[in-house]
């Protein structure tokens, strides 16, 4: 049971968090930290926290869980405002989508290791921002991964991990690296593809033909494209090199296509079709039967 939960920035993935642990009857207090008085208001409106805090060290006072659900921008200064204000005990995570800066962050501002703090990313959200949009199920058979440090203490990853069981996600742990890098391909990449193509669209002559014709290919494919820019934007700076070597290898791919398009390749193209069916039709049919199959 969690005593005092903090949650600093109560959007769409600390709000979704602070719904889903009070219906599991988790945790005795909420504490919520905004800098815009408005969202804690509307959080408090909505029963989401149960007092709310402008300043994160007056936020994190007493709590024996404290969640950093800021942009990854925000994140040394999040740490420099709540460095020598927690309590003893205290356990720290994050919801960041890339985990070495993260880790760097702290480190850095907190003048060495920090045992405390258990890095993690919930594979969760939707393109809305705002706690407005929150809702308790939304890890509900989600995975989150941990990325904690060798100097990360096996009780804070403990207690880190039964919050996100509690709320029904799967909790696996991964190197940090290793996390930037598969979400760099499964995440970051398309998020950046989908950005630039309303970009690009948006600027041709024709674009609200483009738009007024589009279909439920085009929707599906360019909904995440209206995710929170700031939050995106964060990510791909932190996660630069991993995401640049991602767009290049992807680049590289795209040429091929296109040659063989403008080559009339009909070989090429129909055998790039079946394999990607093939990949998508297989990884589909695995995820489904994975949430058939959870606990």
């Amino acid at each position: 049971m969690i005593q005092r939960l903090c949650i600093i920035g109560v959007g769409l993935i600390g709000g979704s968090l602070a719904r889903g642990l009070r219906a599991a009857g988790a945790c005795e207090e909420i504490v919520g930290c905004s800098r815009r008085p408005e969202t804690l208001e509307k959080a408090l409106e909505l029963g989401v926290i149960d007092r709310g805090e402008l300043e994160i060290g007056r936020a994190v006072e007493g709590a024996d869980m404290v969640v950093l659900a800021v942009p990854l921008g925000a994140m040394a200064s999040a740490f420099r405002a709540l460095n020598g204000h927690l309590a003893d005990g205290a356990v720290v995570t994050d919801v960041g989508s890339a985990k070495q800066c993260v880790i760097r962050a702290a480190n850095e501002v907190c003048d060495g290791p920090t045992p405390w703090l258990v890095p993690g990313h919930p594979i969760a959200g939707t393109e809305k921002s705002g706690v407005a949009a929150s809702f308790a199920e939304l890890f509900s058979e989600r995975r989150v991964i941990l990325t904690p440090t060798p100097e990360t203490e096996p009780q804070a990853v403990a207690r880190v991990r039964d919050m996100w069981q509690q709320v029904g996600a799967e909790v696996i742990e991964m190197d940090a690296g290793h996390h930037d890098q598969v979400l760099a391909a499964t995440s970051h990449l398309p998020h950046m593809l989908a950005y630039t193509l309303v970009d690009v669209l948006g600027r041709m002559e024709e674009h609200e033909e483009i738009f007024q014709y589009a279909a439920g290919g085009f929707r599906d494919f360019t909904r995440i494209a209206s995710s929170d820019p700031q939050m995106w934007h964060d990510i791909c700076i932190a996660n630069a090199d991993d995401l640049v070597n991602t767009l290049e290898h992807f680049s590289d791919e795209l040429k091929v296509a296109i040659e063989a398009v403008r080559a009339g390749d009909s070989e090429t193209i129909k055998s790039l079709f079946v394999r990607a069916k093939a990949l998508r039709d297989r990884y589909t049919e695995a995820t489904t039967d994975s949430s058939k199959n959870a606990p």
